[in-house]
């Protein structure tokens, strides 16, 4: 058995005991994995649009030089 099967089945397992051990929890057990379910979605939305946000930036600035460096050269060839 090779090393991504085994993976693969390690994975599987941890599902598996992961969502017995939820369906089996009380009430306040269940809410308290909602909760940090729902704030790492946040967190990761957050990062996403932080990185996308920088991406803009960049991408903006870059922009900015290219437009630049047309007008020098425009102006040299005037």
């Amino acid at each position: 058995m090779g090393n991504k099967t085994k993976g693969i089945l390690a994975l599987l397992g941890i599902g598996a005991l992961a969502y017995w051990k939820y369906k089996n929890s009380s009430e306040e057990e269940k809410q308290a994995v909602k909760d940090k379910i729902n704030t790492a979605k946040d967190n990761l939305n957050k990062w996403g649009n932080d990185v996308k946000s920088k991406a803009n930036d960049v991408a903006s600035q870059v922009q900015n030089k290219v437009d630049e460096a047309k007008t020098k050269a425009e102006d040299a060839l005037s």
